[in-house]
């Protein structure tokens, strides 16, 4: 299977980067990777570039479906609003049990997440990932059918259910094919389809308004419907577009029994390019058997809570916003209508993707600051927070309006920089196994903020929504503070691993190397060692 034989213990002699301390004990470098063979940069970086245009379009994609449809509940609830064709007089519900119906989707993802993920691991990941948006189209269609407050409650909790692991799994699916330091700039890449879907979702939607009516179906009706069918459709076809876990040159895959039905996906890379791939990862994605000793051992790994605490912050407030902005702008300015509410609501996110863009190639870059590339952009989502809260007037609503597009634009870069360092710290001391861990442990128990704000926030929270000068400012306040402890968190992962370190952990014996796949060091893992600062950031051969 590959040049060595996985199942015995390599030597010092066949791996020059160890160095022996005492019998039984070999030392390791931290944060590095496999490889044997060192190709022309040249061609390496070519072979990335050529993934890039096969994989991440494709989850571009994946992304922007699964969060137009996972979000446009919160459109529902102001368009057509003057017709009274608003997602609460058609369901015949009230603020609170739309605030309710949010959260659950919340709940079932957080049991389901790492749940999902692990499961991800021992099957095929682009058929979980097409299984993923096929369920998430199915659901979506169904929201066309609801009727009442139980079908609106179900449905969101199975959606929760059949996209859990999605977020998480993307993270992962990565890291079969790139170094941990190269994910960052990747994986801004396609979360840019979460702001451009919430821009579009809210552009598009005034068309939707206009169609309502139109067959017996209000605005809204229509927008969960199509959504849903072009979901459905999408990932179908995800089951040839995206490429399966990459095999070492020479090794066949297996076709028995019920994989024979699904549909075998062109692989990623060919030939040359194949062989390069292979040898600036080689080991590391090396699938082996993991056990509960070795699940045990990454969940109680110290560093993964502070990356919880991070997380919990900003997608948090992400998800308020998202799910809550137009609410927020109408309580700015009652006189806008609903046309007018989602035109406002894009640009919100038009400012989150260009954070985005700016920022997460210069985190990619700079990556032993981290810290610093997460806590900047939250200080201006804090800054933003207090001016929607305290600035403008009744009079001039405006600048209170200017704080949500600061908000939009801090919150761009902070979700992928937070799975980035998931995976820079997880994968060498974990392994394959667990990157999707900690991705998922990060994600579900992350998004317990998700429920504190689309449960408890906003419209959640009768007192603090009643209309006036002081409307929704305890619920942004609360926002306010779950941001200064995520910035905390940041700082103290940061002084924790400059005393502690992150360097390679021991597997259980479960694990089908002696030393794990996370002790050995590639040549991807030796270039990153040093910062590759501004240098051809911006032309050049080699790229991010």
């Amino acid at each position: 299977m590959a040049d060595h034989d996985l199942g015995k213990e390599a030597s010092v002699d066949e791996y020059p980067h160890r160095t022996k301390n005492s019998p039984g004990q070999t030392e390791f470098h931290q944060d590095r990777e496999v490889g044997d063979e060192v190709a022309d940069i040249a061609r390496v970086e070519k072979v990335y570039n050529k993934l890039d245009r096969r994989i991440l379009p494709a989850l571009w994609i994946l992304y922007f479906l699964c969060s137009a449809i996972r979000s446009n509940v919160g459109l529902a609830q102001t368009m057509n609003i003057e017709q009274g064709h608003n997602l609460g007089p058609v369901l015949n519900i009230t603020p609170r049990q739309i605030s309710t119906g949010l959260a659950l989707f919340y709940v079932c993802y957080v049991i389901f997440d790492v749940p999902a993920n692990l499961i991800m691991t021992k099957l095929r990941p682009h058929v979980w990932l097409a299984r993923i948006a096929i369920g998430v189209g199915i659901v979506g269609t169904f929201y066309t059918a609801m009727r009442a407050a139980w079908s609106f409650y179900l449905l969101r909790l199975l959606l929760g259910i059949v996209i859990a692991g999605m977020w998480p799994g993307m993270a992962y699916y990565l890291t079969l094919f790139y170094p941990p330091s190269r994910t960052g700039k990747r994986i801004g890449r396609y979360f840019t389809a979460a702001q451009v879907s919430a821009a579009v979702v809210g552009l598009v939607s005034a068309g939707f308004q206009k169609m309502d009516g139109l067959g017996g179906l209000v605005g809204f009706q229509w927008m969960f419907l199509l959504y849903g069918l072009v979901g459905f459709l999408f990932g179908i076809a995800l089951l040839w577009w995206l490429p399966d876990r990459p095999l070492a040159p020479g090794e066949t895959r297996s076709v028995t029994a019920w994989r024979k039905w699904i549909p075998q996906s062109p692989p990623a890379l060919t030939g040359d390019d194949a062989m390069i791939h292979y040898q600036d990862l080689t080991r590391v994605y090396h699938r082996r058997t993991w056990g509960l000793n070795d699940f045990v051992r990454i969940i109680t790994d110290w560093r993964a809570w502070p990356l919880v605490i991070m997380y919990f912050g900003v997608v948090g407030v992400g998800i308020g916003v998202q799910s809550y902005g137009t609410v927020i702008i109408k309580g700015t300015n009652p006189n806008l209508s609903g046309v007018e509410l989602s035109l406002l609501f894009a640009p919100i996110w038009i400012m989150d993707l260009i954070a985005i863009l700016l920022v997460t190639p210069f985190s990619d870059r700079f990556h032993h600051y981290r810290a610093l590339f997460f806590s900047v952009p939250v200080c201006i989502q804090i800054a933003g927070l207090l001016v929607t809260t305290f600035a403008g007037s009744a009079e001039n609503p405006w600048p209170r309006y200017g704080g949500l597009l600061m908000v939009g634009f801090g919150l761009g870069p902070t979700v992928p920089i937070c799975m980035t360092w998931t995976n820079e710290i997880f994968q060498p001391r974990h392994g394959e196994v667990g990157v999707a861990a900690a991705a998922a442990l990060v994600s579900g128990l992350g998004n317990l903020g998700s429920i504190l704000t689309t449960y408890a926030l906003y419209t959640g929270w009768p007192e603090d929504s009643k209309i006036g000068p002081k409307q929704y400012r305890k619920s942004n306040l609360v926002m306010v503070g779950i941001l200064c402890a995520s910035i905390l968190a940041s700082l103290l992962q940061t002084i924790l691993l400059k005393k502690f370190g992150s360097g390679p952990t021991k597997l259980s014996s479960a694990s089908s190397t002696t030393d794990g796949e996370s002790a050995y060091i590639d040549k991807a893992a030796e270039r990153e060692q040093q910062q590759r600062g501004l240098g051809r950031l911006f032309g050049g051969r080699v790229g991010l």
